[in-house]
C-alpha cells in the first residue's frame, strides 16, 4: 500500500503504539496530546516517557497539542480518546475542512460504552452523532487482541476493521496491514464493539480470581477457565441483545482472542484492577460505582472494564437479560458484596443465573 497521512487523536498507550506501528510501515504519522510534555518527549527523544515509556518510537512520528493541525489534510484520522472525552473530543475537529467534506476517513480505537441521557451508546453511534452527516454509516472500529506494548515494538499482532461501508473497511484494513500487524474486515459492527467493551468487565473478576486462587484450595487454572468461557457466553448475549450479526465474531479474534489477552496477559489494567481489590483493598478509596467513576483518576491507571461494568448494567436491565459475571462485578463495586462471597456464588448450584441483592457493605 502506498503511504499515507494519518492523524492520531490521543497519544495513550494504544494511540502511541498503533501510530508508532504505521509510522514503521512508512505512513506519514502525526499523533496529538494534550499534554506538552508527551509532545516534547516524543518529538524530541522519541519516547513516550508519560504513557507508553521506554519503547523507541520511530523518527518521522511527529506529535502536535494542536488538535485541528493533527486533524488537517490526513486520508485517515484514528481517534483514541477515552469514552468518557470522545464526543468533546470530536467537537473540536468538526469544522477542520477535510472533515467537514467527508474526505478523511475516521476510524476509532476508543473501547466502552459512552454515556448519554438516553442510555449508555455504543461508540461508533457516539462518534457518528457527533461528526458531519456526511459520516452516517462510514466510520470504522478498530479492534482486536493487541496490547500497545508489543505492536510498538512489531510483535505479530492481529486487528478487525469493522464498518457498516465495506469500501472504508477495506481501506483501513489495507491500512494496517504494515510489519507487524495482521488486518481482517468485518461487517458486524456491533459485535465487535460489544466484544471490545465487555471483555474488559470479565478481565477484572478474571484479575481478582487469579489473586485469590493464589493461596486458595478451591479455585486453580480450571476455575479460571470456567469463568472464561462463561464470560465469552455473556459477551455474545450482550452483543446479540444489542444487534450483533455474526456469531462468529465472538469465536474470532475480536471476541475470545481479545478476551484471553485481556485476561491473561501481564499487561492487561483490567487484569490488574481486579487482582488490586484482593491485593490492595482499592475499593476502601471510594463510596460505591459512581463515585469510583467519578475519581477513577485515583487508581493511576485506567480501568476501562469498571466503567463499562456500569453500562453492562444498565444495559442488562433494559434489555431483560441475566449475565452473572457482570453483574457480580457490578455489585462488588457498588459494594454490595464482596468479590470473595461472588466467588462463593460460582460454586453453589442453582446460583447461576442471579445474585442476590444484599445490604450494602460499608
Amino acid at each position: 500500500m502506498e503511504s499515507k497521512s494519518v492523524g492520531v487523536i490521543g497519544a495513550g498507550a494504544w494511540g502511541t503504539g498503533l501510530a508508532q506501528a504505521l509510522a514503521r510501515g512508512k505512513h506519514k504519522v502525526q499523533l496529538w496530546a494534550l499534554e506538552d510534555e508527551v509532545v516534547e518527549s516524543i518529538n524530541k527523544e522519541h519516547e513516550n516517557k508519560k504513557f507508553l515509556p521506554g519503547y523507541k518510537l520511530e523518527e518521522t512520528l511527529t506529535c502536535s497539542n494542536d488538535i485541528k493541525e493533527v486533524a488537517r489534510k490526513k486520508d485517515f484520522l484514528i481517534i483514541a480518546s477515552p469514552s468518557l472525552f470522545l464526543a468533546s473530543t470530536i467537537s473540536k475537529i468538526i469544522d477542520v475542512p477535510n472533515i467537514a467534506d467527508g474526505s478523511t476517513v475516521v476510524v476509532s480505537l476508543t473501547k466502552g460504552f459512552v454515556p448519554s441521557p438516553d442510555g449508555p451508546k455504543l461508540v461508533l453511534e457516539t462518534m457518528e452523532n457527533a461528526l458531519p452527516p456526511c459520516y452516517k454509516d462510514k466510520t470504522v472500529y478498530v479492534a482486536g487482541p493487541s496490547h500497545a506494548e508489543e505492536v510498538a515494538i512489531g510483535k505479530l499482532t492481529g486487528l478487525v476493521a469493522a464498518s457498516v461501508n465495506p469500501k472504508n473497511s477495506i481501506k483501513v484494513r489495507e491500512l494496517l496491514r504494515v510489519p507487524g500487524i495482521m488486518a481482517y474486515s468485518s461487517f458486524d459492527v456491533v459485535g465487535v464493539q460489544i466484544c471490545a467493551a465487555a471483555k474488559n468487565v470479565i478481565a477484572v473478576v478474571y484479575g481478582a480470581l487469579d489473586a485469590i486462587a493464589e493461596h486458595s484450595d478451591k479455585f486453580g487454572d480450571n476455575t479460571e477457565s470456567l469463568l472464561m468461557a462463561a464470560g465469552l457466553n455473556e459477551i455474545q448475549t450482550l452483543g446479540f441483545a444489542m444487534g450483533a450479526t455474526h456469531a462468529e465474531t465472538f469465536a474470532s479474534i475480536s471476541g475470545v482472542g481479545d478476551l484471553d489477552v485481556t485476561c491473561k496477559s501481564k499487561y492487561g489494567r483490567n487484569r490488574r484492577f481486579g487482582q488490586d481489590l484482593i491485593k490492595t483493598d482499592m475499593l476502601s478509596k471510594f463510596k460505591d460505582i459512581d463515585d469510583l467513576i467519578a475519581n477513577v483518576g485515583k487508581i493511576g491507571y485506567l480501568p476501562e472494564g469498571a466503567i463499562a461494568c456500569k453500562y453492562v448494567h444498565e444495559i442488562s436491565k433494559e434489555k431483560g437479560i441475566k449475565l452473572f459475571i457482570c453483574e457480580g462485578l457490578y455489585r462488588i463495586l457498588n459494594k454490595e458484596m464482596s468479590p470473595e462471597e461472588f466467588l462463593e456464588l460460582l460454586t453453589e448450584q442453582g446460583k447461576i443465573s442471579y445474585i442476590r441483592r444484599k445490604k450494602r457493605l460499608c
